[in-house]
């Protein structure tokens, strides 16, 4: 039996690294997110535990500059939740650029392995056929001498 080569091989290595590079990109797109989420989380919990001490401020004994700085640190909370925000966004949007990227590589990669396949299809069909040929002239000549 004769083997089978694919004559768009190299295209579809390509075609695989492609797609795994795609997925790299995913990953560290998921990571980068993860980690923005994070830093968004981290800083609304900071901002909520200066809320709460701006209201344990307020029940005792009125100190204004402490209330002053309270607000100030509040203030500048909300400034870097919104920056944060636009990080998360932004991220976001990589994210999504990357599941494109990498849907279109699994795509050809997919529609490469499928013509792969055909082309094997065809082989294993002309091989059979082949095959049957040899037999049947085998038969005929052993049976011809008879």
């Amino acid at each position: 039996m004769a083997k089978f080569i694919y004559r768009m091989q190299s295209i579809l290595d390509i075609k695989e690294k492609m797609e795994e590079q795609a997925k790299m990109e995913f990953a560290a797109a998921r990571i980068r997110l993860d980690e923005e989420e994070e830093k968004l989380q981290m800083l609304n919990d900071r901002k909520a535990g200066y809320e709460e001490k701006g209201r344990d401020l307020r029940k005792d004994a009125l100190k204004v500059q402490e209330i002053m700085e309270n607000r100030e640190a509040i203030a500048r909370m909300e400034e870097f939740i919104a920056f944060q925000q636009q990080q998360v966004k932004r991220a976001e949007e990589l994210l999504e650029g990357a599941r494109y990227k990498l849907q279109i590589a699994r795509q050809e990669s997919k529609t490469q392995e499928k013509l792969r396949e055909k082309a094997f299809d065809q082989f294993m069909r002309e091989e059979n056929a082949r095959e049957a040929k040899e037999i049947d002239e085998l038969t005929s000549y052993t049976h011809g001498r008879k």
